[in-house]
């Protein structure tokens, strides 16, 4: 566990390196959702109906999700760009843990993603958004917010190691824009046709916002809803779960061979 830790700190510093070297998409993955912010809080905001509070309430919690999820997106090319660039073939001649380079990956992706957060959260309370919660639960909040991000960049990395050039790899990122849309994160399940509103409540994405918008107090929990959206807080602590544990195990493997 030492030399895992030991390699894994390493190669944290490396990926938090790369990123610093690159600021350009750092600013475009954090002004993203800030601009979705803005133009759905204002542009649809008066056109959607919200029983007992506004819609820029009810839409930050799900962009603060629909960020996490993002780190499938981010997790595919940053991976994919070591992979097929020699630059995991070079680490894997040196003496270092095999989980270490994608653990790396994710905790530094996991690092910028909190310093990511804040202005999101800053521009959400400027446009009306607050909580209504306690500190304790807002707290609870964010953690779970962070865990679904570093849960998401596991799916991430591995995906990103799967396809056989970084072409395809950046054509599979870019259909993973549709899992917000097919979730709660925008707008509510209630007036979806049945088999979509189940395709949608069973959608990671949706446990998240839900547990978030309860959490920070904007939102109650929906009635009569799949079993993750209906107790939202275990449901989404048990899809991070599973995410993590289906997915690191992989990419770890996956990276240790690659043929």
């Amino acid at each position: 566990m030492s030399t895992l830790a030991y390699d894994g700190t390493a190669m944290l510093g490396r990926q938090l390196q790369r990123i610093r070297n690159n600021p350009g998409l750092v600013v475009l993955t954090q002004t993203m959702p800030i601009t979705m912010l803005l133009f759905f809080g204002y542009v649809f905001g008066s056109a959607v109906a919200m029983p007992g509070g506004q819609y820029r309430s009810f839409l930050v919690p799900g962009l603060l999700a629909a960020t996490a999820a993002g780190g499938v997106t981010t997790g595919m090319l940053q991976a994919s760009q070591d992979a097929h660039r020699g630059v995991m073939d070079r680490l894997r001649t040196l003496p270092v843990s095999r989980a270490a380079v994608p653990l790396g990956q994710a905790v530094a992706d996991l690092v910028v993603s909190a310093v990511g957060t804040v202005p999101l959260l800053l521009v959400g309370l400027a446009v009306g958004w607050r909580v209504e919660g306690s500190a304790a639960r807002a707290a609870g909040a964010l953690g779970l917010l962070l865990l679904f991000r570093f849960a998401c960049t596991w799916a991430g990395i591995l995906l990103g190691l799967l396809p056989r050039n970084e072409e395809a790899a950046g054509q599979l990122a870019s259909t993973t824009f549709v899992l917000p849309l097919l979730s709660t994160a925008y707008i509510p399940a209630d007036g979806m046709p049945g088999w979509l509103r189940t395709l949608v409540e069973w959608n990671p994405i949706s446990a998240v916002t839900t547990a978030l918008r309860d959490l920070f107090g904007n939102a109650s929990v929906p009635h009569g809803a799949a079993w993750p959206v209906a107790h939202p807080v275990a449901g989404a602590l048990a899809w991070c779960a599973v995410l993590i544990a289906l997915f690191a195990p992989l990419a770890v493997r996956r990276y240790a061979h690659p043929r």
